[in-house]
């Protein structure tokens, strides 16, 4: 009992040891505080990126595609079994996008897909990125009327009642520069028959050279003036097509430092987009597209080059349908798992099933896919947390310092301690039960500072924001509206584990040395 109430003494009396106790707090709330942001911030971007790829991906890089991707998918079926929640087929190529603004010509670089309207959404989280509800619900690549995000301003109107009114305005325009056109021409026919009517009055026989060069066709205006198309855009829509958000606006803030989506492209805007077909060699194809929707997972590397197409519309377009058999190629097979499933096992099974040298195919999971990236995070996460925990290993050499003092100053004290019957190893426990007060105390302290700050980070943000004038987390690059974060349970212990280990650790030098103490030696002191 009394090694307790020693310890407690200690505790209370010893002031020098406060900065023992406040260096373990802080450590520890900085590593929870740093720890939360990052995962976080990792789980969010596990989540986007998860949400557009599948659990398993099998994939070719021959020109041609896999030619019978049904005979795949009964493989793939039979070899998983009940573990599959969902199959669909892809074709996934690289394109150009073409679109007029304001007289100019603007090209994108793009990353074309091509996919199942039907069973794509049964793989990936596609559907809940999608502007428009009904889209939401199911993507039928159709125009719709108003009610692209409401809320976004900048893109109202948008669908019909953006693009039947733009087409009635082209359609007027196209008028009065065919009628331009007309006049045009109809003057330059009677200039030229004027001419033509001088010279025959002057020289009777011989045709004007000038008047033949101007009947050429270099100085023709208009002869091939544009052709009235049947396609009335004002009624009818080209093929669908669904842009990542990126592709069709600008983020970026208004006067007042509102962060606003700019949008120069629009739901009901047509654009080009040219793209390879599956010959060899390639050559370009130059298509049509409506956009009918936006897709926004809040990732730029996919929200600025992913494209949606109907894979049909695409495997016709590139020559990838058998004439014989109808079957069309594609270049990937995506599959989703059920709940629970090893996704390693699975890809291992497949891999059996399809070995690389025999069907030319790949078999990967989403985190292989985006292996680099994940380790990138991951190392990051890992070297922090070693360099934060130097923080409280410097704690624990204050503690250290703190206990060979008080050692010292307590010679006599444990020489009476001695002389009265304790034990070393009783003597041991008293100085190793200090250690293991302070390191309980601080790392509870900093549990509790560090999960208040978590609590109250974005306030703590705009706080630092108003102090600093800069923002800490630009919503126009890290498209995030609070500050994500996330307290694991166990990263909580084995935080605070830590740092009582480390105050023990550094008592146990000094509490050996007190133990070794000779009371007689002791009870000389001083």
């Amino acid at each position: 009992m009394y090694k307790f109430l020693l310890c407690m003494r200690y505790l209370k009396t010893r002031w020098i040891a406060l900065a023992s106790i406040v260096s373990v707090t802080l450590g520890v709330a900085t590593l929870i505080v740093v720890n939360s942001v990052m995962d976080g911030f990792t789980t969010t971007m596990q989540d986007r990126m998860h949400g557009i790829l599948s659990d398993i991906v099998l994939e070719t890089r021959s020109q041609t595609g896999i030619t019978q991707p049904q005979g795949y998918e009964e493989r793939i079926r039979a070899r998983l079994g009940d573990r599959v929640a969902g199959v669909t087929t892809v074709v996934t190529l690289p394109a150009m996008m073409t679109f007029q603004r304001n007289g100019n010509s603007h090209t994108q670089q793009i990353n074309l897909i091509g996919i199942d309207q039907n069973t794509f959404a049964s793989v990936s989280d596609f559907s809940k990125y999608l502007l428009h509800p009904e889209n939401k619900k199911q993507l039928d690549f159709l125009l719709k009327n108003n009610g692209y995000a409401v809320e976004r301003e900048r893109m109202q109107p948008s669908g019909w009642e953006y693009r039947a009114p733009m087409a009635r305005y082209q359609k007027v325009v196209q008028q009065r520069l065919r009628n331009a056109q007309e006049l045009e021409q109809e003057r330059f026919e009677q200039l030229q028959q004027k001419i033509q009517e001088e010279t025959q009055a002057s020289d009777g026989a011989q045709a004007d050279p000038v008047a033949a060069l101007m009947a050429g066709p270099g100085i023709q205006i208009a002869n091939n003036a544009q052709q009235i198309s049947q396609f009335d855009s004002e009624k009818e829509q080209r093929t669908g097509i669904v842009l990542g958000i990126n592709l069709g606006s600008i983020r970026g803030r208004e006067p007042d430092g509102t962060v606003q989506d700019f949008f120069f492209l629009r739901p009901g805007d047509d654009v080009q987009v040219t793209f390879p077909n599956a010959g060899t060699p390639p050559r370009g194809i130059d298509e049509q597209f409506t956009i009918v929707d936006f897709y926004e997972s809040k990732m730029s590397e996919y929200d600025s080059t992913f494209a949606f197409v109907p894979l049909e519309k695409l495997q016709h377009s590139r020559g990838m349908i058998d004439p014989q058999t109808g079957a069309g190629a594609v270049t990937s097979i995506q599959i989703k798992l059920k709940p629970g499933n090893d996704l390693n096992a699975a890809r291992d099974a497949l891999r059996d099933e399809f070995p690389p040298t025999h069907d030319f195919v790949e078999v990967r999971t989403w985190r292989e896919t985006q292996g680099p990236l994940l380790a990138a995070v991951q190392l990051e996460t890992t070297i922090l947390n070693i360099l934060l925990f130097m923080i409280i290993a410097v704690a624990g050499f204050g503690i250290l310092a703190t206990f060979f003092m008080i050692v010292v100053e307590k010679t006599r004290d444990i020489g009476i301690l001695k002389a009265l019957g304790a034990t070393g190893m009783g003597i041991a426990t008293i100085f190793l039960g200090y250690g293991v007060l302070l390191g309980t105390v601080g790392s509870g302290v900093g549990v509790v500072c560090g999960l208040l700050f978590v609590w109250k980070i974005n306030d703590i943000a705009r706080v630092i924001e108003w102090i600093t004038g800069r923002e800490v987390f630009d919503p126009t690059v890290y498209y995030f509206d609070t500050i994500p974060t996330i307290i694991h349970p166990y990263m909580l212990v084995w935080v605070s584990l830590g740092a009582i280990l480390i105050a023990v650790l550094a008592s146990v030098l000094p509490s050996i040395r007190a133990a070794r103490m000779h009371p007689v030696e002791a009870l000389r002191y001083e």
